[in-house]
């Protein structure tokens, strides 16, 4: 959300721009471990799109083998979630 707005969360220079943060929404993702309930940041506009689950999709594509190939490496949940970080730019919800 940050390179979409151009911003840091509550940053005093994205104020008056048109776009801003407007909070974000649960959405329940189909992984091959069950599901799995993500939040989704929003933005006042709608013209941000989610990196790693789009916009209408349900499963994510290429996610479920990464991590369970992490997990399978014996890597912890903090651990996986800061490599989706690194290589998607995301939070993970817990």
């Amino acid at each position: 959300m940050t390179d979409h707005l151009g911003c840091e969360k509550h940053d005093a220079g994205g104020r008056g721009s048109g776009n801003s943060r407007n909070g974000s929404r649960a959405r329940t993702v189909l992984t091959d471990v069950g599901p799995v309930e993500v939040k989704v940041p929003r933005d006042t506009s709608g013209t941000f799109e989610p990196q790693i689950v789009g916009k209408r999709q349900r499963r994510p594509t290429g996610v479920d083998e990464m991590v369970l190939s992490l997990s399978a490496k014996g890597l912890t949940h903090g651990e996986i979630a800061a490599h989706l970080a690194e290589v998607y730019g995301t939070e993970v919800s817990k």
